[in-house]
């Protein structure tokens, strides 16, 4: 039980720095990627929780969609 906690204490930590990142990022690249890192660890959050239908719709929908599309924006703008 104390090894669970300990990971999810964690990726707990890891998705607070990767959503700080986000906000303090000045390259809209890095943003992206760090927006990213957070929705991996959220994901494995919800895997911990016993959660693996919404850890996969949340990579599968978010990473897999909606960060490309972010990603394809910014590379066009630039």
């Amino acid at each position: 039980m104390i090894v669970q906690e300990l990971v999810f204490y964690t990726f707990s930590l890891v998705l607070v720095f990767a959503g700080v990142a986000v906000i303090k990022a000045l390259n809209p690249v890095y943003s992206v990627l760090f927006m990213i890192l957070a929705f991996f660890s959220e994901a494995a959050i919800w895997m911990l929780l016993e959660a693996e239908f919404l850890a996969i719709m949340l990579v599968l929908v978010y990473v897999g969609a909606v960060m490309v599309l972010f990603l394809f924006v910014i590379m066009m703008l630039d």
